[in-house]
């Protein structure tokens, strides 16, 4: 019998169609459609929920200029100006998150310095009494995508039936699509689509599976989720981009398939959006780099996953460059409290900033 598919499942499903042609409109038709399936054993209210994730995802995914929804930028580690001179918000909200940030500005200096102390035992994951630039960027990088991860948290127990802390593919399989395994699908309308979604998950679920033991940590099952946000799954992103938009089979992309994947015909009356023109020319003059007339994996993976500015990188560089009073490429425990309110702010650093609801403790 088919289990109630959990939110997260839901707005994966709708985030693979989203980068498909005409995203806002065909995501949410085929999004709803799959909840309306999933309703013959569905709680009222896990509907409810599952179509309002659908509605706020959906307008989401119109605010976005349909050329750009295939790109993946990284974004910055915060809203501030990185200056130094005038203050260290960029650096509060890099090394703990924008929430988090406002959490300490509520603190004295001294509950935050004594805070600050149980993060850099934590940061410290070898326990060797120093904070590397790998342990620093790490730390980093998991405050940013922290929301990501919260997700898949919230989720879990969904898909983790016997409770061992991991998720075996059988189960997430049993769980997305046990309703239909034994049917091949045939209750479904669009029972192609339906076994190509379950193809692509376990390949991507056994990209994920780094260790291939056919279970998934904490951490796989957020690359499995999220493969864009993981460095080792980016062939997986590369490949599904490609089956999305090959429209032909042949395993590249061509300028029509390129174009279609953003903008339909318009119809009679209907002038083509400049930017269509500029698309073309960038696919022509930048995008096809050996000029055969198509996007092979190189470049779809130069397209949709160009190389960026490592923030996380450069700010863990930053910190310990600013504290490493010895120079030796590493800080102490003693080095960051020193230079605490670099790492985190407090009320003696709050310049006039509104106070927000005190958060519960790291």
């Amino acid at each position: 019998m088919l289990q109630a598919k959990p939110a997260v499942c839901c707005r994966r499903g709708w985030y693979l169609e989203a980068q498909s042609a005409n995203a806002g409109r065909s995501a949410v038709h085929k999004s709803v459609q799959r909840c309306c399936v999933a309703a013959q054993t569905l709680s009222v209210q896990m509907l409810l929920r599952l179509l309002a994730s659908v509605c706020i995802l959906a307008a989401a995914a119109v605010a976005v200029p349909p050329q750009e929804k295939r790109v993946h930028h990284h974004a910055d580690l915060s809203d501030h100006a990185h200056d130094d001179a005038h203050g260290f918000q960029y650096d509060h909200e890099a090394f703990l998150g924008k929430e988090e940030a406002k959490t300490f500005d509520q603190l004295t200096p001294e509950e935050s310095k004594e805070r600050l102390a149980k993060i850099v035992d934590r940061i410290d994951t070898d326990k060797d009494g120093y904070v590397s630039h790998a342990e620093l960027q790490y730390w980093i990088r998991h405050r940013q995508r922290r929301y990501i991860e919260e997700n898949v948290n919230k989720h879990w127990n969904d898909y983790d039936k016997n409770g061992d802390g991991k998720i075996g593919w059988e189960e997430y399989k049993n769980t997305t699509y046990g309703f239909y395994l034994d049917g091949e699908f045939d209750d479904v309308e669009d029972k192609d689509t339906y076994k190509s979604m379950l193809t692509r998950d376990e390949r991507r679920f056994k990209t994920a599976d780094r260790d291939g033991d056919g279970v998934a940590t904490r951490e796989q099952f957020t690359a499995f989720l999220h493969p864009e946000e993981f460095d080792y799954m980016k062939n997986v992103v590369v490949q599904e981009t490609i089956e999305d938009i090959d429209k032909n089979g042949d395993g590249k992309i061509s300028l029509e398939e390129y174009i279609g994947d953003m903008y339909s015909t318009p119809e009679s009356g209907e002038s083509e959006p400049e930017w269509v023109q500029t698309e073309k020319n960038h696919f022509l003059e930048f995008r096809d780099v050996n000029k055969d007339g198509y996007l092979d994996a190189g470049e779809v993976a130069m397209w949709i996953l160009p190389e960026e500015v490592d923030h996380a990188d450069n700010e863990a560089k930053h910190l310990i460059h600013e504290t490493d009073t010895d120079k030796d490429q590493k800080v102490t425990k003693k080095e960051i409290l020193a230079n605490w309110n670099m790492f985190v702010g407090s009320q003696a650093t709050n310049y006039g900033e509104d106070l927000t609801k005190r958060h519960d403790e790291l």
